[in-house]
């Protein structure tokens, strides 16, 4: 009996670090192509809705050729793995979104955002709460990272 328990608070505490460790480690991609989004991982699914080029999502399973997705709503639905891109994007969630020149609130003003802007994530890393951000047209910047979904 003992052995059994000891086996089972193992197993749990197993669990619990795998979970910790995990945690944290989201998988976001963007989309190559605007995508219709399923109820199930098939095309026999039903069709739900469209999601635009360039949307961030976060990838939660993948079987076969299908992923499930985490839109920026926080709908969880299926989509085709060839329409992910490698490219990170992020979605404005603020109202509005000031993008500075240099990670600084203090800083001049780069350009801003309204809600629902897609942006490109710069290749540096996310430093004391600001990430790097370019918009489509070419002028980059830095936002606070409670200001985006997709990271």
């Amino acid at each position: 009996m003992r052995t059994r328990r000891r086996i089972a608070a193992a197993l749990s505490g197993l669990s619990l670090a795998l979970a910790a460790a995990g945690a944290g480690a989201s998988d976001f991609r963007s989309l190559a192509e605007p995508a219709i989004l399923y109820d199930a991982p098939s095309k026999q699914g039903k069709p739900l809705f469209v999601i635009q080029r360039h949307t961030p999502v976060e990838m939660v399973v993948t079987i076969d050729r299908w992923v499930k997705v985490r839109e920026p709503a926080g709908n969880l639905l299926w989509l085709e793995r060839r329409q992910l891109a490698e490219k990170r994007t992020v979605i404005i969630t603020a109202a509005r979104a000031d993008i500075r020149q240099k990670p600084d609130a203090a800083a001049p003003l780069a350009f801003e955002a309204v809600k629902d802007v897609v942006l490109e994530l710069g290749d540096k890393p996310p430093a004391d709460g600001w990430i790097g951000v370019k918009h489509r047209d070419g002028t980059g910047g830095f936002i606070r990272i409670n200001q985006v979904w997709g990271l």
